[in-house]
């Protein structure tokens, strides 16, 4: 192996680096696919914009250091990125919401190569309830608190109605529940030790819709 590597430190990297490093992964697997063996952090600079100099201390986050007029080795890179950011290992997660976006969630298989396992959904719905999609079965969230000890889940996806977020999110984290992906515009609340990530898509919709008035308005 090429790419030189020191001990990885465990303190978590701060946010932005974590949200760009989905994007360094996405670019070297291309890379990769291609048949390419090396690349700089200059060339990845150029394909993400980002600075070399930024991409460069983001991979020192992890303990990988790219050779002198060589680069990265794309193989290594990619496999080490892969792994820090635990998209080698399986994770179970159980999904709370089987409507269009749940449903849609369940589906996308992109998920499972990500590392993430969707074991099963939860609705109240009784055209929904005892159905499966994509080999997932959904039960009835009575059956919440059963089914996730039996399965081992250890992640929720939210994708309910606003108004009941927290009381799903409370009920997830009685059960065991250690992790929470909120789809939800709501901002749950949680007992301290529970990772929360949200992921509202009206709030970046109503960002780009911002961007675009802005937009027009100058243009005016």
């Amino acid at each position: 192996m090429n790419t030189s590597k020191t001990p990885i430190s465990r303190d978590l990297p701060p946010e932005p680096t974590l949200r760009r490093l989905p994007w360094y992964l996405a670019y070297v697997g291309l890379l990769r696919q291609h048949g390419v063996e090396y690349v700089s952090s200059t060339a990845i600079a150029k394909e993400i914009n980002v600075d070399a100099s930024q991409i460069a201390k983001d991979l020192s986050v992890l303990g990988i250091k790219g050779k002198t007029r060589i680069g990265y080795e794309v193989a290594a890179l990619e496999s080490a990125l892969r792994s820090f950011l635990g998209f080698s290992c399986s994770h179970r997660a159980v999904l709370i919401g089987v409507g269009s976006l749940g449903s849609a969630l369940i589906s996308d298989t992109g998920l499972d190569r990500f590392g993430l396992n969707i074991v099963c959904g939860f609705d109240v719905n009784p055209e929904i309830v005892g159905t499966s999609i994509k080999n997932v079965p959904i039960y009835h969230i009575d059956e919440f608190r059963r089914c996730t000890a039996e399965l081992g889940a250890e992640i929720a996806i939210l994708a309910v109605p606003v108004d009941v977020a927290q009381q799903m999110a409370d009920m997830a984290v009685a059960s065991g529940i250690r992790a929470l992906w909120n789809f939800t515009p709501f901002r749950i609340r949680t007992a301290p030790g529970t990772v929360i990530q949200n992921t509202s898509i009206y709030a970046h919709l109503a960002v780009m819709y911002n961007r675009l008035n802005i937009q027009a308005e100058t243009r005016q």
